[in-house]
């Protein structure tokens, strides 16, 4: 006998709570069409702002309105900095999103820190921190400075909790900093290819140069969110960039 659910009948019987959009890697700029780091696969770079434009546009006429986008990282692409365009590009996407009618949550990839360093990201539209969820009473679920990331309600008994995937990294770091040293020391103790972006010959392909990882400080930070969640019988969901790797 099979007892896996059905589809169609969830749909029918379930309860609609919420919904909310999601969105990756528009790394647009204003470009001409080119390839990725593998030269495998075009990339459109003007185009994708169609692609966002049409995203927008499908959320804003949902019948049931969503209660918030996730942006996942790489919004413009890496190559704006060569042109000394990332300021240029990013606005062109941030006025893009004003015609949202509900809030976007932004998490930062490697694109973002090809394009600028992380106390600029710090400063900028791209630091959602503001739309935070402040659990009274409980100071232990608060997140640290030393790292983008915050957690969020957008129905009763859901959070959301947004990770910082580059807490350590080189990338977007201040090199005289003792983090990027230590960043730069893990890097090359689990990668010794003169290029650091190349994962040939590697056990562990993740130890590259354009990836990221977290601190023992954030993920002490999760659990204390994770706690107070299970002991107040909430879903959770992760919202993080995805690896490449």
């Amino acid at each position: 006998m099979d007892d896996k659910p059905n589809p169609e009948a969830l749909n029918e019987n379930s309860e609609h709570l919420f919904s909310f959009g999601v969105i990756a890697d528009i790394q647009y700029a204003d470009l001409e069409d080119g390839f990725n780091f593998q030269g495998t696969r075009r990339r459109y770079y003007r185009h994708s702002l169609l692609h966002l434009q049409g995203a927008i546009e499908d959320w804003n006429n949902e019948s049931s309105t969503p209660c918030c986008v996730l942006q996942l990282g790489d919004i413009i692409d890496g190559y704006n900095a060569q042109y000394n365009a990332s300021e240029k590009s990013l606005e062109v996407v941030m006025d893009t999103f004003k015609k949202l009618k509900v809030p976007v949550h932004h998490t930062w990839g490697n694109h973002e820190f090809y394009n600028f360093r992380r106390e600029y990201l710090t400063h900028s539209k791209l630091n959602t921190k503001f739309l935070e969820d402040q659990i009274e009473h409980h100071p232990e679920t608060m997140p640290s400075e030393d790292y983008y990331a915050y957690h969020f309600v957008p129905f009763p008994k859901f959070r959301f909790i947004l990770l910082d995937a580059y807490d350590l990294s080189v990338l977007g770091m201040d090199q005289s900093s003792p983090k990027y040293e230590q960043c730069m020391k893990i890097l090359k103790e689990h990668n010794p290819n003169t290029e650091l972006n190349s994962p040939q010959g590697l056990s562990e392909p993740q130890f590259v140069q354009f990836n990221g990882g977290f601190s023992q400080e954030q993920l002490n930070w999760l659990n204390e969110v994770l706690t107070f969640s299970d002991t107040n019988q909430e879903k959770v969901v992760i919202v993080i960039w995805r690896s490449e790797v």
